[in-house]
């Protein structure tokens, strides 16, 4: 009985102590709906957007998402993974929000959006580089580059929108 309890107890553990890593197929998987959903962000800026820096930004973000989506479908299938087809729930859900926007409205809520979310991903895609190995770490290696510079491109449009509000605000006194 003993042994039948101690059994029960490695079976539902050992998938949490698991999932507390993040397998290549759960990185892949995550980065493909992530790539996914950036081009259809960034074509939406191009869209919607006010500024033509936000539209750059947008168009930007749609290229180099999809280049990134065709290097990370080579590493799910060299892991032997079904890419995703769509972006995931949490990402449709953000799309949904900002196609309801316009104007300077969408062009905030895109950028701080896309600093947000570049942030987040910086920090799993060195996570995956630094402690990964095979397909999934090469591909994180070969994409934080871009995604630095998608950063940095969000904040400086960030940073912008502030000083203009700012000035915007002393203006009306």
């Amino acid at each position: 009985m003993k042994t039948f309890v101690a059994a029960a107890l490695v079976t539902l553990v050992a998938p949490i102590a698991l999932s507390a890593e993040p397998a290549p197929d759960h990185f892949i998987k995550d980065a493909i709906e992530g790539n996914l959903a950036e081009v259809q962000v960034g074509d939406l800026a191009q869209q919607k957007g006010a500024s033509q820096e936000v539209k750059e930004f947008g168009a930007t973000l749609a290229h180099d998402h999809a280049a990134a989506n065709a290097k990370a479908k080579q590493a799910a299938q060299s892991i032997g993974i079904p890419p995703p087809t769509e972006p995931g729930v949490k990402q449709k859900m953000v799309y949904r929000e900002l196609s309801a926007l316009s104007g300077e409205q969408f062009d905030r809520h895109f950028v701080a959006g896309m600093v947000k979310d570049h942030k987040d991903d910086i920090t799993k895609y060195q996570k995956e580089a630094q402690n990964g190995s095979g397909p999934a770490a090469d591909y994180a290696r070969q994409i934080l580059p871009d995604l630095q510079k998608h950063l940095q491109l969000a904040e400086g449009l960030q940073a912008r929108q502030k000083t203009a509000s700012a000035a915007d605000a002393s203006k009306m006194k």
